[in-house]
């Protein structure tokens, strides 16, 4: 858990006063946040790195503690507005406009925990964890999941890679994702939903599943929703689409109460990585599979 964010600046900008207002502005916003907060002008003893996030506007500090394992994120403003953080995950700019939410938020992505995208009445909406994973068995094991979408992978250490690249890969890139329904009164998995890209088609694609333990109960319609809000509201999308077995009677009624409108049939493949995962290879085209889907579309 971020403990304290520390601003490591450049020992040339000690006279730079703009700077320096912006910088100490951050810092005092940081400390009424509620977590710690240093600034130091050239280099420093740091606390713990595990619980730090280092703000740095020098190339070579960052590379140096990047290197040492340490969280870094880099900054820029008007007196290097041209430098370079090549292993920086993240870089700010306007640094006194950072709000807390992106500092936790960057430190979660260095540090492999799972951002919370949202909550409503009664589920927490996070990204997926490895630790999920066995969960999803349990959802998935009723024959009646797979009846139209796919399923996990047999060797649950092909569905801990998957997840694990798509963790690492999808959720960083993107900023987006197929999140984990939590119900929050007790914690218990109870689904997945959220925004994926597919390949031949432009627009975001809205998925979602609930165990069957839980449905009937209102909760796909309250994740659904709130992550539709979520799409038009925070990441600002202008239509979003949802592709449905056509024989999925349940699904396609759920997406036309949420607004949504069939647009036609398509054919959408259906095992792309066949029966185990390597690494992202996809399955050879003469072994692709198809199936025919609703295609519905929703705009904000």
């Amino acid at each position: 858990m971020l403990k304290s964010v520390v601003f490591l600046m450049d020992e040339k900008d000690i006279n730079n006063e703009t700077l320096r207002a912006a910088v100490l502005d951050e810092a005092d916003y940081i400390k009424e946040s509620g977590y710690g907060a240093e600034i130091s002008f050239g280099a420093k003893e740091l606390p713990d790195k595990g619980k730090t996030l280092v703000v740095t506007d020098s190339p070579l500090i960052s590379k140096e503690l990047l290197d040492k394992g340490y969280f870094v994120v880099g900054m820029t403003h008007d007196g290097n507005g041209k430098a370079e953080f090549p292993k920086a995950k993240y870089v700010f700019g306007e640094i006194d406009q950072v709000d807390m939410d992106s500092f936790v938020k960057v430190y979660q992505r260095y540090a492999g925990e799972p951002w919370e995208v949202l909550r409503t009445d009664r589920l927490t909406i996070r990204e997926t964890t490895l630790e999920d994973v066995d969960e999803f068995y349990k959802l998935y094991a009723n024959p009646e999941m797979t009846l139209y979408m796919e399923g996990l992978f047999d060797d649950p250490q092909d569905e801990k890679k998957y997840q694990k690249d798509y963790i690492e890969k999808v959720y960083t890139l993107m900023g987006f994702g197929v999140w984990t329904l939590v119900r929050t009164s007790d914690g218990t998995v109870i689904g997945r939903a959220g925004y994926s890209v597919r390949n031949g088609f432009d627009e975001v694609e809205l998925g979602f599943l609930v165990g069957t333990e839980y449905q009937r109960q209102g909760y796909c319609m309250e994740a659904c929703r709130a992550i539709l809000d979520y799409g038009r509201d925070v990441l600002q999308f202008d239509k979003v689409q949802t592709l449905v077995k056509a024989e999925n009677e349940v699904s396609i009624h759920i997406c036309k109460k949420l607004g949504f409108q069939e647009t036609g049939q398509v054919d959408v493949e259906e095992n792309i990585y066949g029966k185990k995962y390597d690494q992202g290879k996809k399955v050879a085209l003469s072994q692709a599979k198809y199936g025919k889907y609703v295609r519905m579309t929703l705009d904000f």
